[in-house]
């Protein structure tokens, strides 16, 4: 499970400041800087500054700001909404934020957080969209590097296409059904042909794209995407995953899904916890089955979260069956599975050149009966196995190995909590693994690998599975 995000304090919100007066205090290139930042914006500027640099005043006449030529005093902050001390005398600076807190107004002091009420954020300006980025004061290289990565990924023409949406959302609103069909609407809009079109400075094209999209959407029709939510660290999802997840009207989970994941979804999605952990199934796959068709058929876009990826014992098999059998559109994201991640904390090849040309997914329920697997015979000839759930009959896997001829030297590598930080690794022999059974400190999912491949592996941060026996000292 993902760590509880830890709590902000300061709110981020955005004030209107259109046609409402901002104060800045201050000479040199604090002011300067603010300066620049505020007139990304459509507020009256006032700035406040006894002898102003030849920059600050030559940018004040370019934007228009209002530039007052005296000392400070409390009466400059007046009819102010937000004001900005940044004179760089720590002394005036605390003057000026008292005076603002005397009138209820919200003040920032130029590098004196614990003088502040508000933090100035980096901006990515693509009006009339804007991404903030704060660090409450703590670092604003930080910021400003995360600004420089955000503003390359987004389009100039987003601003004109948010703008194109803001002019049709009457229309959209009369013409196309509340709910499932106006989200898909949006999305078309924003990803589909009216964006291709912005994108290249097509405007009436654009507009003609969306009267096209609004024609067709007269009724929401359901759709299922089954999306690997990966072994259990958040960053491990793909972004198609994470997109979709936005788009989903609601998402149904497993109970290996980290709370972070589900959490990635819109705020108003409707979140169902259909979570099956051995010895406790919330609901049956059939119930789980019937409630993603009877969602799909409301037009409900579906996200179906499972653990790891949505083809490797996650029972898709089933509800893709449903799904078909109902005549529904679906969908299937890949997941980064629990043996890939397993290896990956291991820095285990889980092919070796000359070692092990092939691999095996298995659970190790599979050796329960009279018959050797095949998997079992393709171990003994020198597959790499990995082996899901398979922790409290570790001795049965490691017993049958052994008896239809695998090395009890063949080694053994052992995860638990795979790609999370809580993660715990063992290593040892097959001859050693079962020891694990009897650990039953470890109630997070566990993942066993097995075969010759293993020696490559790192053992720098694992435990052996067996220690070393003590032999008593001679008196």
């Amino acid at each position: 499970m993902a760590a509880t995000t830890a709590k902000l304090n300061a709110f981020p919100v955005f004030m209107r400041v259109e046609k409402r007066t901002v104060v800045i205090v201050g000479s040199g290139d604090e002011a300067l800087a603010k300066t620049r930042l505020l007139a990304q914006s459509s507020a009256e500027i006032r700035i406040v500054a006894e002898a102003p640099e030849a920059e600050l005043v030559a940018f004040a006449a370019e934007i228009g700001a209002q530039l007052v030529e005296q000392p400070y005093s409390a009466g400059s902050l007046e009819g102010a909404c937000l004001v900005f001390a940044a004179t760089g005398d720590e002394v005036l600076d605390g003057r000026v934020v008292a005076d603002a807190k005397k009138r209820a107004i919200p003040v920032n002091a130029v590098d004196r957080p614990h003088l502040c009420d508000f933090f100035t954020p980096a901006l990515v300006n693509r009006a009339p969209v804007v991404v903030a980025i704060g660090t409450e004061g703590a670092g604003p290289v930080l910021a400003q590097m995360i600004r420089a990565r955000i503003d390359r990924m987004l389009s100039p023409a987003l601003g004109p296409l948010a703008s194109l949406a803001a002019s049709l959302r009457d229309r959209v609103e009369k013409l196309v059904p509340k709910g499932s069909a106006r989200r898909a609407f949006w999305s078309d809009f924003f990803e589909g042909a009216p964006a291709r079109a912005m994108e290249i400075g097509h405007i009436e094209e654009a507009r003609e794209a969306a009267a096209e999209l609004m024609q067709r959407r007269t009724e929401a029709r359901g759709h299922v995407v089954l999306v690997g939510a990966g072994p259990g660290a958040e960053d491990l999802i793909t972004i198609r995953a994470q997109r979709l997840l936005m788009q989903a009207d609601v998402i149904l989970f497993d109970a290996l899904v980290p709370d972070a994941v589900v959490a990635m979804g819109r705020r108003d999605a409707e979140r169902i916890s259909v979570g099956k952990r051995k010895g406790c199934h919330s609901k049956k796959q059939e119930e789980i089955n019937d409630l993603i068709v009877d969602l799909a058929r409301a037009g409900k876009r579906v996200v179906r979260l499972k653990s790891g990826d949505p083809l490797v014992y996650g029972r898709a098999g089933e509800e893709i069956a449903a799904l078909r059998e109902a005549g529904i559109s679906y969908e299937i994201v890949p997941g980064v599975t629990a043996a890939f991640a397993a290896a990956a904390d291991f820095e285990l090849p889980l092919t070796l050149r000359g070692v092990a040309s092939s691999m095996v997914f298995t659970t190790g329920h599979d050796l329960k009966g009279a018959a050797l697997p095949d998997w079992a015979r393709l171990a003994i000839s020198g597959a790499t196995v990995a082996v899901y759930m398979g922790r409290t009959i570790a001795a049965q896997v490691a017993g049958r190995l052994i008896e239809a001829g695998l090395s009890p030297d063949t080694g053994v590598a052992v995860v638990e909590n795979a790609s999370l930080g809580q993660r715990r690794l063992f290593h040892g022999t097959l001859a050693d693994l079962p020891s694990i059974e009897n650990r039953t400190e470890l109630d997070g999912p566990v993942m066993t690998i097995i075969g010759d491949a293993v020696a490559g592996a790192n053992f720098d941060l694992s435990t052996p599975l067996a220690a070393p026996v003590r032999l008593p000292v001679a008196a």
